[in-house]
């Protein structure tokens, strides 16, 4: 490979690597429906991508009178329980691409806002080599769509994040990477990101390789880039 190779490439999980959001989506109704709570279309586009715990507030908010760890704890283990292993939802393309980037050497860092005991349960069944970092929800600052889990990842690799490629799905995790300054591409799942900042919109992973990352990363990060870069990190 002769392109301009990225330092690393950060992957969000639910949505991106695996198709897990319909699981939160039934875990999040059945405890409404629990507590006679009512979810609105609002909430569902606001929760996707984000944070257990500001999840967590927004299902407060709807009337779940749970606290905010009880709800996340729920949560997890409803989506945990739904998990088969002998039939896990990987997205299409997901595994080849990121086998794909392991024999071409480029580290790879997950940056997800599922907990670490999920986050690991899910990638002790990943079939291809798995990532060198974890970031993941419960041990973050802030979280998505703050730049932060994404700084974290691009530091923990030791790379600079400008120098980085980040895989999302959601509207926050988009926001997320876009304002870490890494080249930010979108992969719609359950919503657009037509109107979300990002280097660009790929429909689907599916057939995408390290060399059509590298092209990606060339475009906007080579000597000849003229495109806009990611958004600077907040104070």
């Amino acid at each position: 490979m002769t392109q301009l190779l990225p330092a690393a490439v950060l992957w969000d999980m639910d949505g991106t690597l695996i198709d897990t959001e319909p699981f939160w989506n039934i875990a999040e109704d059945r405890l409404a429906e629990q507590y006679g709570a009512v979810l609105t279309d609002d909430d569902r586009r606001a929760m996707t991508g984000m944070g257990l715990w500001d999840a967590a507030v927004v299902l407060q908010r709807a009337g779940i009178t749970l606290g905010a760890d009880e709800i996340v704890e729920t949560l997890t283990q409803a989506v945990s329980d739904m998990l088969v292993p002998e039939s896990m939802p990987w997205r299409p393309g997901a595994l080849s691409l990121l086998e794909d980037l392991h024999a071409h050497n480029i580290p790879v860092a997950l940056v997800t806002m599922s907990t670490r005991v999920l986050t690991e349960k899910i990638l002790a069944l990943l079939p291809v080599p798995a990532f060198q970092h974890l970031i993941v929800g419960d041990e973050v600052p802030n979280a998505k769509p703050h730049p932060d889990p994404y700084l974290m990842g691009a530091e923990a690799l030791g790379v600079d994040i400008a120098n980085c490629v980040a895989l999302e799905d959601s509207i926050n995790g988009l926001r997320a990477a876009w304002a870490s300054g890494a080249v930010a591409l979108g992969i719609p799942h359950l919503l657009s990101l037509d109107n979300t900042d990002s280097h660009a919109l790929w429909p689907t992973l599916e057939g995408k390789t390290a060399t059509d990352i590298a092209e990606l990363f060339a475009a906007h990060r080579g000597p000849n880039s003229t495109a806009t870069p990611g958004g600077a990190n907040p104070s």
